[in-house]
């Protein structure tokens, strides 16, 4: 009916009902994905105290849709994923054919690497794994500006910004997400509704495992952005639990480089410790 007509249009009672059955669902719908409240947990700064070290821990517990973070403001800063990324762009390389399933060999260039484990064949298992950075950039070679600039944006990662150099951007380049984005796209993955093909998702999700055991999963990945003036580190994923997963995304600084790489996952678990949430 136009709004901007004199007439009276005539509407059945069933009309009716359909109508408002219909409206009734899309406020259900609407009240089911609202924006999550996110509750600040002070206490959580214990578990970055105890190991001196500067950062925000963002968790949801979809079992209970409970939400919590400490140091929101530093959640809700973007800064370069690092090696996180190798999981959407595992992803990417699966859905552009760049690699078939978790078995084929993806050969070594020869090139020798800062990490004895980078420099030998891989395939998206032990590239996943070992973090080798070589496989990814070859992909994002292979792939181009343009076709990474369309995935990023089909997912929303982030500012979806593959600026900075094909082979550098999510190393220290300008592609930059934040620790809340972060989960957002882990849920997503978690639900298989990123625009891949399922079989594609469960392969990325299966290569993510660290770690499991009788009645959990752990998926997770760890990110080290080491510019010039700052060392940054990542450890993002979720503990898969019969019952539904509690999903995390830690950022720290890290201005000792290596010496403090361990301290992402240990901050990350003594958090979640004292939520009740670790295995």
């Amino acid at each position: 009916m136009n709004p901007e007509s004199s007439h009276r249009e005539w509407v059945s009672p069933g009309a009716s009902f359909n109508c408002f059955l219909a409206l009734g669902l899309a406020i259900i719908t609407s009240a089911c994905w609202a924006s999550p409240q996110w509750i600040e947990k002070s206490e959580l700064e214990a578990a970055f105290v105890e190991q001196n070290v500067t950062g925000s821990i963002v968790i949801a517990d979809l079992r209970r849709d409970e939400h919590w973070v400490y140091n929101r403001p530093r959640a809700e800063q973007r800064f370069s994923p690092a090696s996180t990324f190798k999981v959407p762009h595992a992803l990417f390389a699966l859905d552009a054919g760049l690699v078939g399933d978790e078995f084929q060999i993806i050969e070594w260039d020869g090139v020798e690497r800062q990490l004895s484990v980078w420099n030998r064949d891989q395939d998206l298992r032990s590239s996943m794994r070992n973090s080798a950075v070589w496989v990814y950039q070859d992909f994002a070679r292979a792939l181009g500006d343009a076709r990474e600039r369309d995935y990023l944006e089909s997912i929303d990662y982030g500012n979806a910004n593959p600026g900075g150099g094909i082979d550098r951007f999510w190393l220290d380049g300008k592609l930059a997400i934040s620790p809340f984005e972060q989960i957002d796209f882990l849920k997503r993955l978690y639900r298989n509704e990123l625009p891949f093909d399922v079989a594609h998702q469960y392969l990325v999700k299966e290569i993510m495992i660290v770690e499991a055991g009788p009645r959990w999963i752990l998926r997770a990945k760890t990110g080290w952005q080491a510019s010039t003036d700052a060392h940054y580190g990542w450890w993002v994923g979720w503990i898969e639990y019969p019952d539904g997963p509690v999903f995390f995304a830690t950022h720290i600084d890290m201005p000792n480089g290596g010496v403090d790489a361990p301290k992402r996952q240990t901050v990350t678990r003594s958090a979640l410790q004292r939520l009740g949430l670790w295995p």
